[in-house]
């Protein structure tokens, strides 16, 4: 499960970010997924429950917020919604598709003390 070390490095970059902030405390983490980012939300949140144990960031919340899969079509000219992430474009059919969008893991943002 590579969630789990997703989230190690979450919570390694929220707290290191928060401490070179002179925060005691992180309240809540903000994450944008990727729904092309085989990264599972409901397996982010177990993984994020075991880790964030013993930081400062143990009684923080975790908002997931998913980005829809966007491309651009090389042939279109014009951004197009992906479901796939080497799908083809729902316009004209054809392959010429460059992932734009969804498959990030991004932290959005954070609240500390």
């Amino acid at each position: 499960m590579h969630e789990m070390s997703l989230m190690e490095s979450v919570i390694d970059i929220v707290c290191e970010t928060a401490r070179q902030h002179g925060a005691t405390r992180v309240k809540s983490v903000r994450l944008n997924v990727g729904v092309l980012s085989h990264a599972d939300p409901d397996a982010l949140l177990f993984c994020y429950e075991a880790v964030r144990h013993g930081t400062i960031a143990q009684a923080a919340t975790l908002e997931i917020k998913r980005v829809p899969g966007e491309g651009w079509c090389l042939d279109c000219a014009k951004t197009v919604a992906l479901a796939d992430r080497f799908g083809g474009c729902p316009d004209c059919g054809r392959h010429r598709v460059q992932m734009t969008a969804g498959d990030e893991l991004r932290i959005r943002d954070m609240e500390v003390i």
